[in-house]
């Protein structure tokens, strides 16, 4: 039995600090049936040179450029032209390890049901890899339960199976746009298999430029859209407008109606009696530190504060934002001052004191 065919599709748009270290990347991979299925989406930069530098150096790198779509099309685009019956996505700022394809060709033949698998992510600071540790929440493997609240793999890792997901299925929606991934997921998980390898095989590259920190906003909305609706569909939430318009925005009274509607979620949660219950337990729980995000972003401490204390989950928060915050809700005055430390605080933690030191390595030689 021949190896599957896997089409990475990698979508191009003004990519060319990076686009040469992530084609490599695949271009390495020790599993080498493959094609590349690179769509230039009317970049203004030089991402199609070094496109077409790669189509020189091997024949399995396909370009189309045209005129600038955006993501959603793009993805669907590449979607259409893949020849596989996988079909891996990369984006043109990440990294995956030599490994990552056969890991995931792999777990597909032990499991010819599957139908979407992702990875663990290491982060990619600059030059520097920080490594992850393994999330104990997916340990139930309950996706179908935990796609309804957060998006539950980083769209770089994942790998399609065309011969379980339906062609009408395997499309992004243009409705939902910065979080197209999220909607995606959670059709392919209501119905069908998904799994998670237990181990970093792609570098998440995290920098100003990205889709996620440009358009970071209309991304939580559209996440927030998602949530609503499959909650309502699970009957788990009476108000979901209550997340729309604080998606919408971000005042008092959306935070009471908000924290209201999680209350709510919540409340339901407790009293099912199923297995699954702790599943739901834990994506609600993800749903609220989205929510405080949310608010906490808007840099106004006394919204922070209503949402904590109507929710009652000033204990769940760490110690010195609690400090913080309630210093701020004191004296306003001090509210940039405390919100702009606790800001520094966490920069150094996540880079310092969130992994071993030994974990934090040089770039050179993982690609």
């Amino acid at each position: 039995m021949s190896s599957p065919m896997i089409s990475v599709v990698l979508p191009v748009y003004n990519g060319e600090p990076y686009l040469a270290a992530a084609i490599e990347s695949i271009l390495r991979q020790d599993y080498e049936r493959f094609e590349i299925v690179a769509i230039d989406d009317g970049s203004n930069d030089l991402s199609l040179d070094i496109l077409q530098r790669y189509r020189k150096i091997d024949d399995r790198v396909r370009i189309v450029s045209r005129e600038n779509r955006g993501l959603i099309a793009t993805l669907n685009e590449g979607i259409a032209l893949a020849k596989g019956d996988l079909i891996a996505r990369m984006d043109a700022d990440d990294i995956s390890y030599p490994t990552r394809f056969s890991r995931q060709v792999a777990l597909f033949e032990q499991q010819p049901r599957l139908a979407i698998s992702g990875t663990e992510v290491d982060r990619l600071l600059g030059s520097r890899v920080v490594r992850s540790t393994p999330n104990p929440i997916y340990q139930s493997g309950d996706w179908h339960i935990l796609s309804l609240f957060f998006t539950i793999f980083l769209h770089s890792t994942v790998m399609y199976n065309r011969k379980v997901i339906p062609e009408d299925m395997l499309v992004y929606d243009a409705s939902y746009i910065h979080a197209e991934d999220f909607d995606l997921f959670r059709r392919i998980a209501r119905e069908f298999p998904a799994a998670m390898i237990d181990e970093s095989l792609v570098a998440y590259r995290i920098h100003s430029d990205s889709v996620t920190s440009k358009h970071r906003r209309q991304m939580r909305r559209t996440h927030l859209k998602i949530v609503a609706e499959n909650l309502e569909r699970q009957g788990l939430n009476d108000d979901p407008d209550a997340l729309l318009d604080i998606g919408a925005a971000v005042t008092p009274d959306t935070i009471r109606r908000a924290a209201d509607c999680m209350l709510a979620i919540e409340g339901k949660i407790a009293r099912q009696a199923d297995t699954a219950s702790s599943s739901y337990a834990e994506g609600a729980l993800c749903f609220f530190y989205f929510l405080y995000q949310f608010i906490a972003d808007e840099q106004r401490p006394e919204l922070t504060h209503a949402f904590l204390k109507r929710t009652g989950k000033w204990e769940v928060i760490r110690r010195r934002e609690r400090y913080g915050l309630r210093a701020a809700v004191a004296a306003p005055w001090l509210s940039r001052m405390s919100e702009g430390v606790i800001r520094r605080l966490d920069g150094m933690a996540r880079y310092y004191q969130s992994v071993p030191a030994k974990t934090v390595l040089p770039l050179q030689g993982l690609a």
